[in-house]
């Protein structure tokens, strides 16, 4: 094989290679798990710290959405605005303890694990102490919870029946070896780091494959 044909079958081999690394971003499309919220009159606010960790005073309002989403930037909200007179209309304040309004988003069909159905959004108003996290008061009104090892929220009221903070293809099958972090408000991210992303290698090969084209296309002309 002449040199022509060498960098020839070389600029074949690379194209491959670079239609491989661009297909593979696109088949994922994140992770499914409950995100927390802080609700405010101007809306909603991903929340920095898990509910175990929030303590939310008298009058606050916490949300919880199901959702598949990559990381903080584009989760879902509740769809419904945080209202701590509605929902707490009917819940009068009691010496020695506090109030907190809830809204649960178990979201759409299209967030839910395979074979189950979201139930219904709802809100509850959760009376507990003064010192309680955002955590006890969702366990006050929206039982049975299930957390996992390491104290990820894994269903409200039983929703979803398993599964866990699963990564998911862009189809909406879950990868069973992905799981997602063990914070997404903390990390901000679902996906993983080090090494060079796909998008990256993909650039390097475009050059290299213009490189080689120059090359082929000088060799014809001098022959």
């Amino acid at each position: 094989m002449g040199r022509a044909g060498r960098a020839t079958a070389l600029l074949v081999a690379l194209g491959a290679v670079l239609a491989v690394l661009g297909a593979g971003p696109a088949q994922a499309a994140g992770y499914r798990y409950w995100s927390f919220w802080e609700g405010s009159g101007s809306g909603w606010t991903y929340a920095t710290q898990g509910p175990s960790l929030v303590r939310p005073d008298d009058g606050a309002v916490e949300g919880f959405r199901f959702s598949v989403s990559e990381d903080s930037q584009d989760s879902a909200k509740p769809r419904r605005a945080p209202g701590f007179a509605e929902i707490c209309a009917d819940t009068p304040a009691k010496d020695g303890t506090k109030r907190i309004a809830l809204v649960i988003d178990p979201g759409t069909a299209s967030d839910a694990p395979a074979g189950e159905t979201p139930p219904a959004p709802r809100t509850a108003c959760a009376r507990v102490s003064p010192d309680a996290s955002a955590a006890e008061a969702l366990a006050a009104v929206a039982k049975p919870l299930r957390y996992s090892s390491d104290a990820m929220l894994c269903a409200i009221t039983g929703y979803p029946a398993s599964g866990c903070g699963e990564q998911v293809s862009g189809d909406g099958h879950a990868t069973p070896a992905a799981s997602a972090p063990a914070s997404p408000a903390a990390t901000g991210s679902g996906g993983s780091g080090g090494g060079p992303s796909a998008g990256v290698l993909v650039g390097i090969g475009a050059v290299l494959l213009l490189g080689i084209a120059a090359v082929v296309q000088a060799r014809r002309r001098r022959g």
